[in-house]
């Protein structure tokens, strides 16, 4: 074991950050003995150093200059625990340009400017460690890039999103509203105070950007591809999902078809004898279908500051004892050369979950189906709970309508649901999700 410290630094202290200084300074024994040396947190930057924390850093390691931590050669870790890709990304550059490895969690900036800045690394015989940038706590990435890789990866069907996947445990559980749900989720730290980059089906897709670009090597941009958020989600969704058999998720998917790659992540029903069902609260699940191995399933804490701040440490270890070096350079983690392309979303095939609010007066649903049926998509179920009866002079009350389709394509699909959007019979909200049987 080496008796000289291995000297990190920090930047960016929030939940994460905070949550990785307390397993440093807490577990420093431990630390030592799995990493083969000691580790010595140096430096911490942060942008306000009057602002409350919840760990007690030792003298000196707070600072609000991130110069302080470029310009010092002993420091040989950073841990770029800041979001979004400005100043980030110039951040990552120079922290590389000084001599030292990254270890990060920013999803973002890997799925906007991966490839440049692991091009970088490898010019420089710097590493990048990012585990904790996809699933929390769950080790996705190693078993993508090193446990599978006598695999094609065929198949990821998985919930990516802690938060939001809190948010509709919340809502189905307690019989609450989204507002209420997202406000609990924001109280307890697994949301942010402007959460739409979880609730807006962002954060979900840029994770599956990121895995398909290293299961399959194809670079993908989000808008090449269907995503949808839950923030216009109501509990009655949720609700005739239930009673049809069904769970709502925030669904990641990436399917191999005939040479072409089906990408989408979206607000999903999933038959509730799939394990993808049971996934409550902060939890993730990620389901893997090698071509040689067949499914494999990992599941664990997506969201929250210390199943965070688990993958970061891990990494950490990595590096310390030498792994990340022999690994990095090796497994061509960015490589774009596979010729796959993406299935146009108009052919994307699947059955589809209508909620319609419409008035309660005849051929109403005459003119319904009468749209679908003249883009060829046929109802497998309608549900329309028996609503109270009217006087004749009264206006038509508007009640719930829901329909489940058959198998038709998203372009059908689509044509349809602008036509029933033009419908006078209809009120707003119109909501749509996909069906994963």
């Amino acid at each position: 074991m080496s008796s000289s410290p291995l000297n990190v630094a920090i930047i960016g202290m929030g939940t994460v950050g905070s949550g990785v200084a307390k397993i440093l300074l807490n577990r420093a024994e431990q630390m030592t003995a799995r990493a083969g040396r000691p580790i010595h947190l140096k430096r911490a930057v942060v942008r306000d150093l009057s602002r409350t924390r919840d760990i007690n850093l030792p003298a000196g390691v707070l600072t609000d200059d991130v110069e302080s931590v470029i310009n010092d050669s002993t420091i040989e870790v950073v841990l770029q625990l800041v979001g979004g890709i400005d100043p980030a990304y110039d951040i990552m550059l120079r922290v590389l340009e000084s001599g030292k490895d990254v270890i990060t969690a920013n999803k973002a900036l890997l799925c906007e400017k991966g490839e440049l800045v692991f091009q970088r690394a490898k010019e420089l015989g710097r590493c990048i460690c990012f585990e904790a940038a996809v699933a929390g706590g769950v080790p996705l990435i190693e078993t993508v890039t090193q446990a599978m890789t006598a695999n094609q990866i065929i198949s990821i069907e998985a919930i990516l999103n802690g938060t939001s996947n809190y948010i509709l445990t919340e809502m189905f559980s307690h019989n609450t509203s989204y507002a209420d749900a997202v406000r609990t989720a924001q109280e307890i730290g697994y949301a942010e105070a402007d959460p739409a980059m979880d609730v807006d089906g962002t954060d979900a897709a840029q994770k599956l950007g990121i895995l398909v670009q290293l299961a399959l090597g194809v670079k993908v941009n989000l808008d090449q591809f269907l995503r949808q958020g839950i923030d216009s989600l109501s509990l009655a969704d949720l609700q005739y999902a239930d009673e049809l058999g069904y769970t709502v998720k925030l669904l990641a998917v990436a399917k191999l078809l005939d040479g072409q790659l089906e990408m989408h992540a979206q607000p999903t029903l999933i038959r509730n004898d799939n394990p993808l069902a049971h996934v409550e609260d902060a939890y993730n699940k990620i389901a893997l279908e090698g071509d040689a191995v067949g499914k494999v399933w990992l599941s664990g804490m997506g969201a929250g500051q210390m199943a965070t701040a688990s993958a970061v440490v891990a990494n950490l270890i990595d590096v310390a004892v030498g792994r990340a070096a022999i690994t990095f350079p090796r497994l061509n983690l960015w490589n774009s050369s596979q010729n796959i392309q993406i299935l146009p979303r108009e052919d994307i095939s699947r059955r589809y979950f209508l909620r319609l609010n419409v008035e309660d007066r005849p051929h109403v649903l005459a003119d319904i189906t009468n749209v679908l049926g003249n883009h060829e998509i046929s109802i497998a179920s309608l549900v329309q709970h028996e609503a109270p009866e009217v006087d004749e002079t009264e206006n038509y009350p508007i009640v719930p309508l829901v329909i489940m389709t058959h198998r038709t394509t998203e372009g059908q699909f689509q044509a349809a649901s602008r036509e029933l959007d033009a419908l006078d019979c209809i009120r707003a909200p119109f909501v749509r999700m996909p069906v994963n049987d």
